[in-house]
Order: structure tokens, then C-alpha cells, then sequence
């Protein structure tokens, strides 16, 4: 793949995932007490509500952001895990309800790959 087909399949994964997680993020600190119920509901503080929908806001403006691409996406990740776990272990409906949540790791997974270091470097 050109370099130049890997920077375009790239960036549209993270607008599109950016345009997902600053809603999600900006979602769950409007509603801040109905996340938190959600998460208490889970068996997981309330306070972890808080810092979930700023790090899914935060990750969501770092994929937009060139030097924070990976960073971001790596966070992003590490909170995907989370909820996917989450869906297959504590939610209503299970893992077929998380499916956009496995989605959404899978396409972190590939824009951190797109964006490594290596990836450039053997391009």
C-alpha cells in the first residue's frame, strides 16, 4: 500500500473515530449523573464516569492532532477494552450489544498500526 493510500485511509479512521468518541465524551458529561448511575449500576465508582467521558472527549480531539495520534488511539483503546468487557460481562444484551464498542477497538487498533513508527519507516 503507497504511503500516500495509507495517510488517506488513516485520517478518515480517525475523523470518524473522533466525531465518535467527542460525542460519546460530550454525551456522558452532559448527563453526568445518569453515566455515573450507569457505572455505580456496573459495580464501577461513579467517579470512573467522569474521567471516561473526559479521556473519550480528550482522545477523540487527539486523533485529530498529528503528534498525538498514537497516544490518543492507545488511550482509546485501553478504554474499548474496557467496555467491551463490560458487555460481555455486566450490560443487558451482552456482547451483541457491544458490537460497535469491538468495532471501534478494531478500527483503534488499525489507525495506531497505520499511524506507528514502523509502518512509516518500511513505507
Amino acid at each position: 500500500m503507497s504511503p500516500s493510500v495509507r495517510n488517506i485511509i488513516a485520517w478518515i479512521l480517525q475523523a470518524l473515530l473522533a466525531a465518535m468518541f467527542i460525542n460519546a465524551g460530550v454525551h456522558k458529561l452532559i448527563d453526568l449523573d445518569g453515566t455515573a448511575k450507569n457505572f455505580e449500576g456496573m459495580g464501577l465508582p461513579g467517579v470512573l464516569a467522569t474521567v471516561v467521558g473526559v479521556a473519550e472527549l480528550l482522545g477523540g480531539i487527539g486523533l485529530l492532532v498529528p503528534r498525538t495520534v498514537r497516544l490518543a488511539a492507545l488511550g482509546l483503546i485501553i478504554i474499548m477494552i474496557g467496555a467491551v468487557f463490560m458487555h460481555a460481562t455486566k450490560i443487558p444484551g451482552g456482547i451483541a450489544k457491544g458490537i460497535p464498542a469491538l468495532v471501534a477497538l478494531v478500527l483503534l487498533v488499525v489507525v495506531y498500526l497505520l499511524r506507528s513508527r514502523q509502518a512509516v519507516r518500511t513505507v
